[in-house]
């Protein structure tokens, strides 16, 4: 079994993990808060953003197929990130990750149906530590992940949680059926309806947001922190015809390599069984050019579709007094593989599933910059408080890159840090400007060895070939970098009676 270093934190008996650092400071500004009342309606606004499975298949990230005007919009005004990394590429440890500031291997949890609080029950959220410090806090749609057996946090949130009911399909009764192994039904993996936008969920989550803004804003003497989230473009690719007419399929991009890296451990790709669920795709075996075309299709579809409900947000946020002092941050939790390596969906620890968007425009800051200073998600965590102008909060993973803001020349970190579990196996992977090392660590048999994967972006970017072998100079070093880090956590598991 890995064992985990303490760091600050204190292990119960029961396998908890409680941040008392950070409770015991959250009390002291608790008391302070109440005699600072005046100083709320000074502090920044913050509208977060949050994209399901939304990799830079963006036009500001120099995708020219990408029909992206909004996000590029706010790209415009704020800066862009082209080195973000999120912490697992899989929905509930990601957005965890961005809610907690705290790594997926501090807390523990690697899979989707563990709620955060089982294993960090006195973890403050960045909600949390909002709405104690005078905002006022709301979630909309995909937030924190719910399904799966885990459920919405309720303290985070000044009020309850807005899900709309939609229907996944406009037209559910005319596609493809499968059901997968736990017994659930799916429909087919791509629909091109001529139907409006709020037939769907994520339009009617904007046309909320939209209608919470404007309460908000009439509100100025109460800060306030509303986070959107989009499930688009997970799948199934569902988006109004009008988003599929935006494109050409003959002149989409196509993955250049289709086979896993040469030398790199067999378990290490992922099978992609979440896209094997819908109905349309074979259950085993390749995917054919023809349908790798039309999902690549419905992927640009979908995530045009989400763009335009960015658009009319930032529109409402415009049209409103708040605009010159709002904090903007998008963020998604995520990438995607699209046939790159033969593979599909999340679920690895490579760059195309790794590697995310972010873009944040704040008051005062600079516009239409990128930077590639490295960051991971629980860096936006402390970057918000810094910039809100509130306390820094202890005993996270994250670092604040509001100086990256300011001077998008300067550097948050000189390396990332992600994780993916594989069986008996946790992949950690170090990720620096030029290279990234998977550490293949043991979980259940601490005699097995170690297994290691390394690529070189500058001369190999497209990862197709495992160096670890070749390159034992620079391999020592990226282990160095992982081994700097506390050992991860187990899995959390409830503790036997």
């Amino acid at each position: 079994m890995i064992m985990v270093a303490k760091r600050h934190f204190v292990i119960s008996g029961l396998g908890t993990l409680s941040r008392v650092t950070l409770g015991i400071g959250l009390a002291v500004m608790l008391l302070i808060g109440g005699t600072a009342q005046s100083a709320e309606s000074n502090r920044p606004n913050v509208l977060l953003i949050c994209i399901d499975d939304l990799k830079p298949t963006i036009g500001a990230y120099g995708d020219t197929t990408a029909v992206t005007p909004s996000i590029d919009r706010l790209a415009s005004r704020g800066v862009l990130f082209e080195s973000a990394y999120c912490n697992q590429a899989v929905c509930a440890p990601s957005r965890n990750s961005l809610m907690t500031g705290l790594r997926p291997q501090t807390l523990g949890i690697y899979d989707l149906g563990t709620h955060f609080r089982l294993a960090a029950p006195d973890a403050v959220t960045l909600a949390e530590y909002f709405r104690h410090q005078g905002y006022h806090t709301q979630a909309l749609g995909k937030i924190f992940h719910t399904g799966h057996g885990n459920q919405d946090d309720k303290q985070s949130w000044n009020e309850p949680l807005f899900k709309p009911k939609a229907t996944t399909y406009a037209r559910p009764a005319q596609g493809e059926k499968r059901v997968d192994a736990r017994g659930i039904t799916r429909g087919a993996v791509t629909e091109s309806a001529d139907v409006a936008d709020e037939t769907y969920t994520d339009a009617l989550v904007a046309s909320e947001a939209i209608r919470r803004l404007k309460v908000a804003t009439s509100q100025p003497e109460r800060p306030f922190l509303i986070a959107v989230g989009f499930i688009r473009p997970h799948l199934p690719f569902v988006a109004p015809k009008k988003y599929w007419d935006l494109y050409d399929p003959a002149t989409l991009p196509m993955p250049e390599v289709t086979r896993p890296p040469e030398s790199a451990p067999e378990y290490a790709p992922t099978k992609f069984g979440e896209l094997r669920t819908y109905a349309g795709i074979p259950e085993r075996g390749p995917i054919d050019k023809p349908l790798t075309r039309h999902l690549v299709h419905g992927y640009y579809a979908a995530t045009s579709y989400v763009d335009a409900q960015v658009g009319r947000l930032l529109d409402a946020l415009d049209s409103s007094e708040a605009r010159d002092n709002t904090i903007v941050i998008l963020w998604g939790d995520h990438g995607w593989h699209l046939g790159d390596h033969g593979m599909w969906c999340k679920h690895s620890n490579y760059e195309q599933a790794a590697r995310i968007p972010v873009i944040v425009s704040a008051p005062g800051m600079n516009g239409g910059e990128k930077t590639r200073a490295m960051i991971e998600t629980v860096d936006i965590f402390p970057t918000l408080a810094e910039l809100a102008g509130l306390p820094q909060p202890g005993d996270l993973d994250g670092v604040s890159f509001a100086a990256v803001l300011k001077d998008p020349q300067s550097a948050a970190r000189e390396s990332v840090v992600h994780v993916y579990p594989r069986g008996n196996r946790l992949g950690r992977a170090i990720r620096n400007e030029r290279y990234r090392l998977v550490q293949w660590l043991p979980t259940h048999d601490a005699a097995a060895e170690i297994e290691y994967e390394l690529y070189d972006y500058l001369t190999d970017p497209l990862e197709t070939k495992n160096l670890a072998d070749q390159m034992p100079d620079v391999l020592r070093k990226m282990v160095s970098i992982a081994d700097s880090h506390p050992a991860p956590r187990p899995q959390w598991r409830p503790s036997k009676p």
